[in-house]
């Protein structure tokens, strides 16, 4: 079977379904690519499927910053029109737009 197309690009801002935190999207894995243990430590009435894009988020909430792995089902689009104050989203990117960011021109050679 075909991986599905992601609905959500790198650069978009997000905020998750159930949980109170927010982030940008900076990589995305076409279907689970983490560990088995990280997938079986979430409770069986809240695992997401593995067969969906899971989003490498650069996230925050009231609390922290920090980096997230999030499936397709458990995120929406940001609608607040603010930037995330995740410190390396500066790093990443260049610019923002009010739901989304702009990268930053890859160095290398």
């Amino acid at each position: 079977m075909e991986p599905r197309r992601a609905k959500f690009a790198i650069g978009q801002v997000v905020r998750h379904r159930v949980f109170p935190f927010r982030g940008v999207i900076f990589d995305v894995d076409p279907e689970f690519a983490n560990s088995e243990e990280w997938w079986l430590s979430i409770p069986p009435n809240v695992r997401p499927h593995k067969d969906q894009p899971f989003y490498h988020l650069l996230a925050e909430n009231q609390e922290s910053s920090y980096v997230a792995y999030v499936s397709e089902q458990n995120l929406l689009p940001d609608d607040s029109g603010e930037p995330v104050a995740h410190p390396q989203a500066a790093v990443l990117f260049e610019t923002f737009h009010g739901d989304h960011y702009t990268l930053r021109p890859r160095i290398s050679h």
